[in-house]
C-alpha cells in the first residue's frame, strides 16, 4: 500500500497539524497580550497635546506601582493629569469595550450558527439606543438628577429588549435560534422606529442623541470604568468556559446533546453573559458597529474556528482594533474628533475583504 494511504500516516499528519495550530494560538495569545498593552501606553500618551512615551509609562506606573520612588519625575503636573485622569480611563474604556464586542459576536455566530450574527442581532443596541435617547429627552431636572442617567436607562433598555426577545422565542424549555432572531429582529425594528420618534420631535435635543448614537469615548472617566471593569471581565471569563460547549454547538443541536451537552442550559448561559457585557459597554459610550462581525471573522481566517482560542483572541483583537481606532479618532483631525463608530464602520469593510481576498489566495 502506498505510504501516502496509510490510515497511520493520515492520522499522524492530522496530529501534527492540529499540534501545529495549537501552538500558534497559545503564541497569538501570548503575543497579543502584550502588544494590547503598549498599543494602550501609545494611545494614552497620543492626542492634541502629545506626551513622550517615556513620561507615559513613568506616570501611569506612578500611579499603580506605589512602592517604587518617583519623588523627581521629569513630566509635569499638567502632563499626569491628562495622563492619568484624562486620557487612560477613555483607553481602558476603549479597550473593554471593544474585548465585549468582540467575543460577543464571535458568541452570537456560534450560537445561531450564523456567520452574520453580531451583538446588535436581537435587539440589544436598539433598546440601549431608546433608552438612552430617553434619558436625554426627559425635562432637565431629570437629567441633572443624576449623572448616570443615560447610561443607566440605555443599560435598562438593552436588557429589556433581550428578555422579551427570550420570552418571546422560548417554548417550554427549548430556545429555538430561528425564533430568537426573528423575535429581535422585529422588537429591533419596534425599539428603532420608538428612537426615530423620540428624535423627530427632540428639538434642541437631536444633537445630543446622535451624538450618543455614533459612539464616543469622549466623556469615559474612572467612574464609568470601576462600573463597566467588574461586569465586562466576569461576563467574558463566563464565556470563555463555554469555549467547547460553542465547539460541540457546532454540529447540531441533537448531536451536541448525544454528546451528553446541556444544550438549552449553555444557550441561554451565552445570550445571558454576552448581552449583559455588550449592554455594559455600550450603555456609557453609545452605539459602535462592525466589531462584533468584522473581529470574529478575522480571527477566524487567521487562527482557526476552535472556539477555546476563538473567544479570548477576539477579545485581545477587538481591543486592539477599538483602541487604534480611538487613536485615529482623536488625532486623524485634531482638535476636532470623530465619532469612533463612523471609523470602524468606513474601516471594517475593506479591512475584512482584503483578509478574506488573502485567505483566499492561499487556498488557490
Amino acid at each position: 500500500m502506498d505510504n501516502n494511504q496509510n490510515p497511520a500516516n493520515t492520522n499522524s499528519c492530522a496530529t501534527e497539524k492540529k499540534i501545529g495550530r495549537f501552538r500558534k494560538q497559545i503564541f497569538s495569545l501570548l503575543v497579543l497580550a502584550p502588544v494590547l498593552l503598549v498599543v494602550m501606553a501609545v494611545a494614552t500618551g497620543l492626542g492634541s497635546v502629545n506626551v513622550p512615551f517615556g513620561h507615559t509609562l513613568g506616570i501611569i506606573s506612578s500611579r499603580l506601582l506605589f512602592f517604587l520612588d518617583f519623588s523627581n519625575p521629569s513630566w509635569t503636573n499638567s502632563q499626569a493629569v491628562i495622563i492619568f485622569d484624562v486620557r487612560l480611563p477613555r483607553v481602558v474604556m476603549a479597550a473593554l469595550c471593544g474585548a465585549a464586542l468582540a467575543m460577543a459576536g464571535a458568541v452570537y455566530q456560534g450560537l445561531f450558527r450564523n456567520p452574520l450574527a453580531d451583538p446588535y442581532l436581537i435587539g440589544v443596541s436598539q433598546g440601549a439606543a431608546f433608552g438612552a435617547v430617553l434619558a436625554i429627552f426627559l425635562p432637565v431636572s431629570w437629567n441633572a438628577f443624576n449623572v448616570w442617567m443615560i447610561p443607566a436607562f440605555a443599560f435598562s433598555g438593552a436588557l429589556l429588549v433581550t428578555f422579551l426577545v427570550y420570552r418571546i422565542a422560548i417554548t417550554g424549555n427549548i430556545l429555538p435560534a430561528t425564533t430568537l432572531i426573528l423575535a429581535g429582529i422585529a422588537l429591533g425594528a419596534f425599539f428603532s422606529a420608538g428612537v426615530s420618534y423620540i428624535i423627530s420631535i427632540s428639538g434642541v435635543k437631536t444633537g445630543s442623541m446622535v451624538l450618543w448614537l455614533m459612539g464616543s469615548f469622549n466623556n469615559a472617566m474612572w467612574n464609568e470604568v470601576r462600573v463597566t471593569l467588574p461586569i465586562v471581565l466576569a461576563g467574558l471569563f463566563v464565556l470563555i468556559l463555554f469555549g467547547r460547549s460553542l465547539n460541540v454547538m457546532q454540529l447540531g443541536d441533537e448531536q451536541a446533546k448525544q454528546l451528553g451537552l446541556n444544550v438549552e442550559r449553555d444557550k441561554k448561559i451565552l445570550l445571558a453573559a454576552s448581552t449583559i457585557i455588550v449592554a455594559a459597554a455600550v450603555s456609557f459610550i453609545g452605539i459602535i458597529g462592525f466589531v462584533g462581525i468584522i473581529i470574529p471573522h478575522a480571527v477566524r481566517l487567521l487562527w482557526g474556528p476552535d472556539y477555546r482560542f476563538l473567544l479570548p483572541l477576539s477579545a485581545l483583537l477587538g481591543a486592539v482594533f477599538i483602541v487604534t481606532t480611538d487613536i485615529a479618532a482623536r488625532v486623524l483631525f485634531a482638535p476636532a474628533e470623530i465619532p469612533v463608530g463612523v471609523i470602524t464602520a468606513a474601516c471594517g469593510a475593506p479591512f475584512f475583504l482584503y483578509l478574506l481576498r488573502k485567505k483566499i489566495k492561499s487556498i488557490f
